[in-house]
């Protein structure tokens, strides 16, 4: 991997050199869909949709029985078998996912959003082949998308909030092997978390985070978003006192070739990957919340309640985590929009006391 790409652009060639294996695999003519999408999607994208069909061509392969005694393997499929298929075997298809075996045999579960995904996945890949007149049919255009039951937001309160931090602190409730390791990355953990939760950034921006995007005379972050915008956001001053003395741990640091510009290092002085920070996030608040599964996207969910409760401007939260559609901003926040409402009962008085 050349030295002077950023963390982004290897993340890129890391994606493009894993679609490239996958589309290898896949039947040929797979290969035009992904470069005529190519343009308008960014490579991570390319790569869940390559995941995606490898699922959808091998349950064709080993549950239709239209393709089972036909082919011996996925690249066999030609384009003309996309219109052999039919709704009803795409909603079978639907029912598959909910259960379907791995490839080292075992079973794999497939959630509401999952199934939706692989779905959306298909009919990008018929709307394709069909809007560019290769196949006759298009039956993923009427299969419609598994409804999504609208679940409890899991968040941290404010006491639990204090206790999480205080807990990447001290490391109190740590086992003693885990406390040995929190010798040494008590005051990265510390500004890290600190940083997630100041600021709502998801877990694949704060990692990308190198030292020349902090401005501290502003309180401010440069981040690339999804989608490969990038955008600026800013923390308080109890997050810029949670980093200043890892900034000065980090400056006495020497990292490994290839890694001399991040902002946030593992112990092997490497860029913290996205998994170790989910792995320390549910490390620590087992002992903040040990009754609620903690993931770094709940602590985004943490801080974009606590500024909607402050500010009362959807819009904003929208803006400041970085979503696209207000839409799904309202989405997540409904419950605290409900709460909102509630409190209105009490701010009109018909009647003098």
């Amino acid at each position: 991997m050349p030295k002077n790409l950023s963390y982004h652009d290897q993340q890129d060639r890391i994606n493009h050199e894993r679609l490239r294996e996958l589309i290898w695999k896949l039947p040929p003519f797979c290969k035009q869909f992904f470069r005529g999408i190519e343009p308008r999607t960014q490579s991570r994208t390319r790569l869940a949709y390559a995941y995606d069909l490898n699922v959808f061509f091998h349950f064709l392969l080993q549950e239709n029985p239209s393709f089972h005694k036909r082919y011996q393997d996925i690249s066999d499929f030609r384009i003309r078998d996309l219109d052999r298929v039919g709704v009803q075997d795409l909603e079978e298809y639907m029912e598959y996912l909910k259960y379907r075996p791995g490839e080292e045999g075992e079973e794999i579960a497939n959630r509401e959003n999952g199934i939706k995904r692989k779905i959306a996945s298909l009919k990008s890949f018929y709307n394709y082949f069909y809007n560019n007149e290769m196949i006759d049919t298009n039956p993923a255009a009427r299969v419609r998308l598994p409804k999504l039951h609208q679940k409890d937001i899991v968040r941290l309160n404010r006491s639990e909030m204090n206790r999480f931090l205080e807990e990447a602190d001290t490391g109190a409730h740590l086992s003693k092997r885990q406390q040995d390791y929190h010798e040494k990355t008590r005051i990265r953990d510390t500004a890290l978390l600190s940083l997630l939760l100041g600021t709502g950034m998801r877990v694949s921006e704060c990692v990308g985070i190198d030292l020349s995007d902090l401005n501290l005379e502003e309180n401010g972050v440069r981040i690339r978003r999804k989608g490969g915008k990038t955008a600026t956001v800013y923390f308080g001053d109890d997050v810029k006192e949670a980093l200043l003395p890892y900034l000065e741990e980090r400056h006495h640091t020497i990292p490994e070739s290839g890694h001399e510009d991040a902002l946030f290092l593992s112990l092997q002085k490497k860029r913290l990957s996205v998994r170790s920070v989910e792995n320390l996030v549910k490390k620590y608040a087992r002992a903040a919340a040990p009754l609620k599964h903690i993931t770094p996207h709940k602590l985004r969910s943490t801080y974009g309640t606590a500024l909607y409760r402050e500010t009362g401007d959807i819009y904003l939260v929208a803006d400041v985590l970085g979503h696209a559609d207000v839409n799904t901003t309202k989405k997540h926040y409904a419950a605290i929009e409900d709460d909102r409402r509630r409190m209105a009962r009490d701010a009109v008085h018909l009647r003098e006391d």
